[in-house]
């Protein structure tokens, strides 16, 4: 697979390179995150919260909507799975990182997806991407054996446990606040994860 940049051309259909703000103060405090063998994801993260920078993004680029501040780390070559939001979602890259996307356009009537469609790209550490909410995603992937630390924010309490069942049509999706969700049979997902990922389960 033909891996690019965020800064390439081919990315502007999924998000933006965010050059406004100065990362500099999170991507550092991501050093004291945990980075596991596996891949860890974790909403709202107390030390991340408590840096300037969240009263910034939440004004300047969630238009004073309410949002949180975690982190994906780990260590990753696989797609396994893709999802989206109703919402933007921002990515900081505490280490280089490569993200696999793709667009909810693509979706099908019957709520499938072909992988061929996906497309790789690379986020240099210290580099801010916002992707929109048409923009299918999941974990990011590691840059050879390094593992990857990405900080994510999202709108407060995206991706928290739903209050009640959902069930048929793209409410069959749902396995998250805010989080639909669509897996590969290689993938390793929850029992009743809707699995309508055709082809590949694409590795980097």
């Amino acid at each position: 697979m033909v891996i690019k940049s965020v800064t390439d051309a081919a990315f502007r259909k999924y998000g933006r390179v965010i050059s406004e703000i100065d990362f500099s103060e999170l991507v550092a405090k991501m050093d004291e995150t945990p980075l596991p063998d596996d891949v860890a994801y974790e909403p709202s993260v107390e030390i991340l919260e408590n840096l300037a920078i969240k009263e910034k993004l939440q004004t300047v680029c969630f238009g004073e909507l309410p949002i949180q501040v975690g982190y994906c780390n780990g260590h990753n070559h696989l797609l396994n799975a893709v999802e989206y939001h109703r919402s933007s979602e921002i990515n900081v890259a505490a280490t280089d990182a490569i993200f696999l996307l793709g667009l909810q356009q693509d979706i099908t009537d019957d709520f499938t997806y072909d992988t061929a469609k996906i497309e790789a790209f690379q986020c240099p550490k210290g580099t801010a991407v916002e992707f929109y909410a048409t923009t299918l995603h999941y974990a990011p992937c590691s840059v050879g054996d390094n593992g990857f630390k990405v900080s994510v924010v999202l709108p407060k309490d995206t991706n928290l446990p739903l209050d009640e069942k959902h069930a048929g049509c793209e409410d069959a999706l749902i396995t998250a606040k805010n989080k639909w969700l669509i897996g590969h049979a290689e993938g390793g997902l929850e029992p009743g994860t809707h699995i309508g990922l055709i082809g590949e389960n694409i590795s980097v």
